[in-house]
């Protein structure tokens, strides 16, 4: 089973518009509301083609009682730990003529510490049928620095691989707990170690004690970086679509692969960069196209010079 834990959890609120005009006015057609959180979309992911998943995260307020509901109805396997507060929102507006997405993430309000110890309980007892743990996504405002630290720790004890996708101080801190997968992008691996170039980024977070890095970079793809190995997949042109869940698609496909056994850097590549593709041709985060296979197909995989990612400095 794919265990993932979702800190912050979202209402993910969608509306596609024919075009983004700053400071006007727009017209829509009903939104979708889902229950979402960078977790939830793994496991969401992970469901639908066909792995067994349980996404556990928390829930409060009458947005909670929303999320709670549509997950409910989405088949998705859960365990929701209650809190007093309320469940943030995300908002995504997809411009179909442009072919972008803005989104607008509420922050989130940070449970009790008794709240936390509830969750963390929980994750504790499903630990035994998990054969793959996944921490995912960002932390509110205030959450205990040995937040993410934590549930790392149980998956090690309980000698399974552990995945962690966040960002900022917590990225570092997943680093320094031994997480056997990172997933950060680009800006993320700037963010937290100040370092520029991408490769030596990924590779300051390897010395920390993670195995792989994978480095999300958009439209030119991704990479996966280990202390000795650096593999680059992409398409030979981008992708027009709604690209929010596009990385937790790619965490998805790297927690299905592990599950399975199979832990080469470059199969793991090939798999994420083809879900995070398709996750682009899917109208909502938490699915990917049918396509993905046929993507997969058509990557471009190489073993660079790691010089060539190197930006100049002029």
């Amino acid at each position: 089973m794919i265990l993932t834990v979702t800190p912050n959890p979202a209402l993910d609120l969608t509306w596609h518009i024919d075009r983004l005009v700053e400071g006007d006015t727009h017209r829509a057609d009903a939104g979708v509301a889902r229950a979402g959180g960078k977790g939830l979309n793994v496991a969401r992911v992970a469901y639908s083609e066909g792995a067994d998943a349980l996404a556990v995260t928390t829930t409060g307020g009458r947005v909670g009682e929303e999320f709670a509901a549509e997950l409910r109805a989405s088949g998705v396997p859960h365990a929701l730990v209650p809190v007093a507060a309320e469940t943030r929102r995300s908002i995504a507006v997809v411009d179909e003529t442009a072919g972008d997405t803005t989104v607008i993430n509420e922050r989130g309000i940070n449970p009790t510490d008794s709240e936390w110890a509830d969750l963390l309980a929980e994750v504790v007892e499903r630990l035994p049928t998990a054969r793959v743990l996944v921490v995912s996504g960002s932390v509110p405002p205030g959450a205990p620095e040995s937040l993410v630290p934590m549930l790392i720790a149980v998956g090690k004890d309980a000698g399974i691989p552990v995945i962690a996708d966040t960002s900022g101080p917590a990225l570092l801190r997943a680093a320094d707990a031994g997480a056997d997968v990172l997933k950060p992008n680009a800006a993320e691996l700037v963010d937290a170690t100040g370092i520029t170039d991408p490769v030596e980024g990924a590779r300051s977070l390897i010395a920390r004690g993670v195995g792989l890095v994978l480095l999300s970079l958009g439209a030119d793809g991704m990479l996966a970086v280990t202390a000795s190995d650096l593999v680059h997949a992409r398409l030979d042109e981008p992708l027009a679509g709604n690209p929010t869940g596009a990385g937790d698609a790619g965490v998805a496909a790297c927690a299905v692969l592990y599950a399975e056994g199979e832990g080469d850097p470059e199969q793991i590549l090939r798999r994420a960069t083809a879900w995070s593709a398709a996750a682009v041709l899917a109208p909502l985060a938490g699915d990917i196209s049918p396509r993905w296979r046929e993507l997969e197909q058509q990557l471009r995989v190489s073993h660079p010079d790691p010089e060539s990612f190197r930006k100049d400095p002029s």
